[in-house]
């Protein structure tokens, strides 16, 4: 069973995980060096221990014990439990907590492109897109449209950061993901290459002169095809646009020329996820 203890001092190097985690430079320091990331509420948690990740320690509001995440809490084995109301939670981390409770886990060991797309149809790839809640907002609608796993580049918002698995509704630990490759000159060139060797065919989510609908029936037929979708604001580099086999627009009406990168990566899913 889990060992419960009573927060007293806020400042307890055991809390150093959950403190302060709206300041990104911190996180990003921690994360990497200690192998963790942060789940937060009852059905982001349970999602990752269905997917076996490892739970460390909990930290959760005192009413929460006895209440919703007690089922939680009978699979986390003796892992420390640290507990306060409400307020002194939110003092510690500096926001209210999503359902009163959050969870560190052990990060993975990271998996290759060849892993995750080995028996792969569909994959999405993220180019640069550094929102934390549009990465997690994707990897939901993944999860629901049929992609087989995400690939992100050098440059992309880590999948595991707090927000983006708290977005994601946990669905990052249900669809495969890798990045590729190891720093922001690999892509697009080597990276376009090795979907290639893996036998995909690439869709540069885009608007130009040669792009086609999204409900061409060439992109349809392709056995196996990468969905590429750019960073917001700009949406993906020319030079992606010009290594990629397809380039494919969204109809829209009423003059509108773009969608949120999340709400576009629903509808690309939609359409060329389908089996």
């Amino acid at each position: 069973m889990p060992v419960i203890h009573e927060i007293t001092d806020l400042t307890a190097p055991e809390l150093d995980i959950y403190a302060r985690l709206t300041q990104a430079p911190l996180r990003n320091r921690l994360e990497p060096a200690k192998g963790i990331f942060i789940a937060e509420s009852p059905k982001v948690i349970a999602r990752a221990l269905d997917a076996g990740y490892q739970p460390l320690s909990l930290l959760m509001e005192r009413k929460q014990i006895t209440g919703p995440a007690q089922e939680i809490l009978t699979r986390c084995g003796d892992v420390p439990v640290y507990t306060a109301d409400r307020e002194l939670l939110a003092q510690l981390t500096g926001f209210a907590l999503t359902r009163g409770v959050l969870c560190a886990f052990r990060r993975p060991a990271p998996r290759t492109v060849e892993q995750v797309c080995a028996h792969a149809r569909r994959v999405a790839v993220l180019e640069g897109i550094v929102d934390s809640a549009n990465v997690g907002a994707i990897f939901r609608s993944a999860a629901a449209l049929n992609m087989d796993a995400v690939l992100i580049t050098p440059s992309c918002c880590d999948p595991l950061c707090r927000r983006a698995v708290r977005v994601s509704m946990g669905t990052v630990f249900q669809v495969p993901w890798a990045q590729i490759g190891a720093s922001p000159a690999d892509w697009p060139e080597n990276g376009i290459a090795q979907l290639h060797a893996l036998g995909f065919r690439t869709a540069a989510m885009a608007l130009s002169d040669r792009s086609v609908s999204i409900d061409d029936a060439v992109l349809a037929a392709e056995p196996r095809l990468a969905i590429v979708l750019g960073t917001e604001g700009d949406g993906l580099a020319p030079s992606t646009i010009a290594a990629c086999d397809h380039t494919v627009k969204i109809p829209m009406s009423h003059g509108v020329d773009s969608l949120n990168v999340a709400a576009a990566s629903a509808v690309a899913f939609w359409q060329l996820g389908r089996r």
